[in-house]
């Protein structure tokens, strides 16, 4: 039901939690506060009487009112949608995770979690703030998922389905399993250290050697079970190292553990020297608590890409007959029609089939204009339908669409890894290598010292040098640099691309959408004033760029009433004006209708576009239009020299234009080159190629081959598909800026990544002097080694590689 419009002498009331106005009928003439609708005032009754009247005068709510769309959701209560969303849980209870917009603060967790005490049959809501996230169970029986989300948006929170929640599930489970290994661990640790203490006390009390028999094999009995299970991961992995022939970190951690439990099962059976059945007991223990905690803190690196399906819509509007509803887009199969209403996401690629309107394609191929299309013509997902609705038959939906593709291809590269994190993992298969041989020696050596600390030595060394911070160094700093990167809208496919980045090399860019704003602007006029009604009344016909640069450079003028008007594509535009025929267009449209006698064309400057104005056949005004500099190009390409990038231009556009682009930017004239084409383009970085890296930026179309050719390609926003299909890096904000912060993160991302490395190394040469000296234990290595890998997590995570501060 569409509001009514209160009459234009009416004093306009706001709803008092939504900002929204009030309806007359609404209005409640004794109260100080008003409400739109019953959800509303639910939610301000929620609010005040847990004492959070301060929700609304808070910084971090930002005066946003709740903008209620009237959606019902129905396709959250779709079969499809509960067989990829949906959860069944305990007590026949259901459960799902939902994204929502506009969590900011702490009373958004307030106002989820009291969802339960509002919709009978809700059993739980909890908010994570920092992923925006909501978990949701309830009883179908009583209440259904599309009343929760109805109820949500009321609030101000407008739900979609969390894509990653599989991913989630299947964390959650591992996670379950390695919980439930550390707990086994630790309890087994705990007991077998009570009997180890008694042993120890047993030293001073002369304790009777059945006593003494019956506590070390009451050890091997819970020593045995540690290793069979909770301490298998690191046999299993050592095995699959060996077979592979390259040695892991976990190679010498199983023999550690290997050595001590058969060396501590002779004992016992022998009743003779010490057993370790403590420090291998306790070793699993720590060892499993380090690999949890480094799991969690990669996998929290990486949680910044797990939103970018939201680039399309998940549900749309499926045509079944006389009837539309709004299903998931993952149920629709191809044939399928689907209604795209005006100012709507297109959700599939297909063929338009009915209905005439235009497009917002810039998301995938840069084009700032939004194009027309028909009956016939192919559209895509994530592409904006900004005119009238359109009816399309779906030829391809969900993960297969053209942004599918794309989307899925930049999740697959994130794994990418640089040469210098296959350096390291080099260095550190070395290293095992030498701790092995330096573990061998010092057996031999002590064994000839004192055999009955021989073995312990050997033990701590291989404890204690576990190359796991080695190992963790580079890639961990690497995989952290790329989540923060995304946090700053720079999308990087591949770690090898921050090691380029890092040292400064040859710089090429484009210049069209890249140094300049890639639109068309009126940089000159030369005509009268009285033309510009006559101007910007014919031209409000047209959705061409040049259209939309005169509205712009003249929004005060009113255009007068233009009739007649015709187009023709490729010349220009022409129509009746006050009884006046008026022709704006290209000077071969224009001069092919009228005369020029005062040479209005010659009097614009050489580097603009002219578009000459006609009246009454003759030409009485001319304007030049160009694509001006971003207004942070200059300072970012001085940042850029001063770090020690040599910067050039390569462009499509005509050589006069390039040069005096290159002019205004300080760019050698050499350097500078114009009217190349996509092949001059890859031609040149081949040539520079051959002195040294190239990074190539650009706007992912034209500059495609040069992209994919160079060192590194770089995409800039606007070029969406081609610059994700071809680049290493995604430029998601507009301007340069977003460049420099780039290459200045590549740089302290490497900075990071040696300092990592070389506390990594003196840690483990530290404690390999120690061991060899005898200077410690097994246990004392055991507590040394997952300390020195938390060490380089902590260093990892808290580097400013990227920084996200706003």
């Amino acid at each position: 039901m569409s509001p009514a419009v209160a009459e234009p002498t009416a004093t306009r009331v706001d709803c008092t939690h939504c900002g929204l106005p009030v309806l007359p009928v609404d209005v409640e003439l004794d109260s100080a506060r008003q409400f739109c609708c019953a959800g509303c005032r639910t939610a301000w009754e929620l609010i005040t009487a847990a004492g959070l009247s301060a929700y609304y005068g808070s910084e971090d709510r930002r005066g946003a009112p709740v903008r209620a769309s009237g959606r019902r959701y129905d396709e959250f209560d779709h079969p499809t949608f509960h067989r990829l969303y949906v959860r069944a849980i305990a007590g026949g209870l259901l459960e799902t995770e939902l994204y929502l917009e506009g969590v900011h603060c702490a009373s958004c967790v307030w106002l989820v979690e009291q969802v339960p005490l509002v919709i009978p049959g809700a059993v739980r809501a909890e908010l994570n703030v920092p992923r925006s996230l909501a978990r949701v169970q309830w009883d179908p029986d009583q209440t259904s998922l599309a009343r929760i989300a109805r109820f949500l948006e009321q609030l101000g929170y407008p739900s979609h389905p969390f894509r990653g929640g599989r991913a989630d599930q299947r964390r959650r489970t591992e996670d379950r399993a390695m919980l439930v290994r550390i707990g086994v661990a630790g309890a087994i640790a705990i007991n077998v250290m009570t009997v180890a203490l008694a042993l120890y006390a047993g030293w001073f009390g002369a304790m009777e050697p059945g006593y003494v028999r019956y506590f070390r094999w009451i050890s091997l009995g819970l020593t045995v079970p540690a290793i069979l299970w909770p301490g298998r991961v690191f046999f299993t992995s050592a095995w699959a190292a060996l077979r592979t022939r390259r040695l892991h970190m976990d190679v010498p951690i199983a023999i550690a553990l290997g050595a001590g439990l058969v060396r501590g099962a002779v004992n016992t059976a022998t009743d003779t020297g010490p057993i370790y059945f403590d420090g291998v007991v306790t070793l699993i223990f720590l060892l499993l608590v380090g690999r949890f905690l480094q799991q969690r803190a990669q996998r929290a690196a990486t949680d910044s890409a797990e939103l970018l399906h939201g680039l399309t819509p998940s549900t749309a509007r499926l045509v079944a007959g006389k009837t539309v509803e709004e299903v998931p887009v993952e149920s629709l199969v191809p044939g399928a029609v689907v209604e795209v209403r005006a100012g709507d996401p297109i959700p599939t690629d297909g063929i338009v089939i009915d209905g005439c309107s235009s497009v917002d394609r810039s998301l995938l191929t840069g084009e700032s204009m939004p194009v027309s299309v028909g009956p016939g013509d192919l559209v895509y997902a994530g592409t904006a339908n900004t005119g009238a609705g359109l009816r399309v038959r779906v030829t391809e939906a969900g993960e297969t669409t053209r942004l599918g593709r794309i989307l899925g291809e930049l999740e697959a590269a994130m794994g990418r890894r640089a040469p210098v994190v296959h350096t390291a993992d080099r260095l550190a298969g070395w290293f095992v290598a030498a701790v092995l041989i330096l573990a061998a020696v010092t057996y031999l050596v002590w064994h000839r010292i004192d055999p009955k600390v021989a073995l312990d030595n050997a033990i701590a060394l291989l404890i204690v040098t576990c190359p796991c911070a080695l190992a963790l160094a580079t890639p961990l700093t690497m995989t952290v640099a790329i989540g923060r990167a995304a946090k700053t809208g720079i999308l990087i496919r591949g770690a090898d691309a921050l090691e380029v980045l890092a040292h400064p090399a040859t710089m090429l860019l484009d210049k069209t959408g890249t140094l300049t704003e890639g639109r068309l602007q009126l940089v000159a006029w030369r005509g009268a004033e009285d033309q510009k009604p006559a101007v910007i009344g014919l031209e409000r016909h047209s959705n061409h760029p040049v259209a939309r640069a005169f509205e712009l450079a003249w929004p005060t003028v009113v255009g007068a009433a233009a009739t007649e008007v015709h187009q023709t594509v490729g010349g220009g535009i022409s129509g009746q004006v006050a009884g006046t025929e008026i022709v704006i267009g290209a000077p071969s449209f224009v001069l092919a209708r009228a005369l020029d006698p005062d040479c209005l064309a010659d009097l614009l400057p050489v580097q603009v576009t002219p578009v000459l104005v006609a009246q009454a056949g003759i030409v009485t005004g001319a304007a030049g239009f160009g694509d001006p500099v971003r207004a942070d190009t200059p300072a970012a390409l001085a940042a850029l020299r001063r770090i020690g990038w040599q910067i050039g231009i390569l462009s499509g556009d005509a050589a006069g234009v390039v040069a005096a682009t290159a002019t205004a930017l300080s760019v050698p004239a050499p350097e500078a080159l114009g009217g190349a084409t996509p092949e001059a383009k890859l031609a040149e970085v081949e040539r520079r190629l051959k002195t040294g890296p190239v990074v190539m930026v650009g706007d992912g179309v034209n500059d495609a081959l040069a992209i994919g050719r160079a060192s590194v390609g770089v995409g800039v926003r606007g070029g969406a598909e081609a610059c994700l299909a071809a680049a290493d890096v995604f430029l998601a904000r507009g301007g340069l800026a977003p460049l420099v912060a780039l290459i200045e993160g590549a740089e302290r991302t490497l900075a990071v990544i040696r300092r990592n490395i070389a506390v990594s190394i003196g840690y483990n040469l530290v404690g390999a002097a120690l061991a060899v000296t005898g200077t410690i234990n097994p246990l004392i290595a055991a507590i040394m080694m997952p300390v020195s890998s938390l060490t380089v997590i902590l260093l990892a995570w808290r580097s400013q590689t990227f920084r996200t501060d706003p």
